[in-house]
This record gives C-alpha cells, structure tokens and sequence, in this order.
C-alpha cells in the first residue's frame, strides 16, 4: 500500500508540474513576443528619425560625424547598460522572463534616443541659445 501511494503521490506530482508548465508557456512566449515586438517598432522608429536627420542635416558635415559618433556612442551605452543591469551570462539566473525585461529595456532606451534625435527634426525655437546644431523652426 505505501509503495502505491508514493506512485500515486508522484503521479499527481509529476501532473501538476506538467500542467502549471503547460499554462505558463504560452503567456510567457506571448509576453516574449509582444515586449519584443514593441522594442522592434522602437527600433524601426529611431532608424526613421535618424534617417530623417542625416537627410535634413545632410549639408552640415561636422554635425553629421558628431551626429554617428553619439550615436555609436549610444549604442555601446545600451549595451554596457544591459550588461550592467543583467551581469549574470546565463540568462536564466534572471528567471524566465529575461529575454522580456530585457526587450522591455531596449524599448524604453530607444524610445527615449528617438525622443532626443527628433529634436533636430522639431527645430529649436527662435531665441533659444542653447540649442547648439539644431536649426531655428521657421
């Protein structure tokens, strides 16, 4: 009788971790896909504006050059930004839901990057000494 028990507990037990894996998968492959669909609209988003200001400021060469620097710049600041944040190479130390903060992370940065790039396409407005580079709006 106890053997059968244990066969019956481990049953029951082998079951219930099945199933608790079989309902978490599809909300955590869901999660996955949906924070890193955001981050890759994100990333659509900046590549655009940053397309736009190259084309804007196309005739201003030195700004152009300080314009890639910054921006490689920024990329390795992602990077190192991730790195230090997650520190542990194996990403499962973080739990299973990594690779979604992770894409949720990458999606703010490049929401705040787009942010700082428009304001060259915004213009500065008259008066304003501290805009630098960006053109006066007309």
């Amino acid at each position: 009788m106890n053997t059968l028990s244990n066969k019956f507990f481990l049953f029951i037990l082998i079951s219930a971790i099945c199933l608790t894996s079989a309902i978490r998968t599809p909300v955590s492959h869901s999660m996955v896909s949906d924070s890193c669909a955001e981050y890759t609209k994100a990333d659509a988003e900046l590549n655009d504006v940053y397309a736009q200001v190259l084309r804007e400021y196309s005739a201003d060469k030195q700004f152009i050059i300080k314009l890639r620097q910054a921006q490689r710049a920024w990329l390795a600041f992602t990077a190192a930004h991730l790195s230090a944040l997650y520190p542990d190479p194996n990403p499962m130390t973080y739990g299973s839901v990594n690779r979604t903060c992770r894409c949720l992370v990458m999606a703010d940065l490049t929401r705040e990057r787009t942010t700082q790039l428009r304001q060259w396409l915004k213009g500065a407005e008259e008066g304003d000494v501290c805009a630098g580079s960006i053109k006066r709006r007309a």
